[in-house]
């Protein structure tokens, strides 16, 4: 008998709140022992509410990542702002710098295959 399923979905994939929670002004901090997530997406109403769960987001170490975006569904303005942990990036960062260095052109026969090229 096959077995056929959907992956299982994180529980929580951003800290995106529904329109209707947009007043909580409660920082969405991780649970005890739970490690915060490198990336973080913020949508809702363009109001104080929204700033303020960014805000909040910024106090615990994020940063923000990239400019917000703005849309309108006819009678709100909705906001959304992605926000990184910084040593997420530093990490992801070391990362790539390792791989390059570990690169040796050698490998792929490549002598030369670079001259003349900036």
């Amino acid at each position: 008998m096959s077995h056929t399923s959907t992956p299982a979905k994180p529980e929580k994939l951003s800290t995106t709140a529904p329109l209707s929670a947009a007043t909580s002004t409660a920082p969405s901090a991780p649970p005890v022992g739970e490690e915060k997530l490198a990336y973080r997406l913020f949508t809702g109403a363009d109001d104080r509410a929204f700033c303020e769960r960014v805000s909040a987001a910024l106090a615990e170490g994020y940063v923000l990542h990239g400019s917000p975006a703005a849309s309108f569904n006819g009678s709100t303005v909705i906001v959304a702002q992605a926000l990184v942990l910084p040593a997420a990036i530093a990490s992801a960062d070391a990362a790539v710098a390792n791989a390059v260095d570990e690169l040796d052109a050698d490998e792929f026969d490549a002598d030369g295959a670079f001259e003349g090229h900036a």
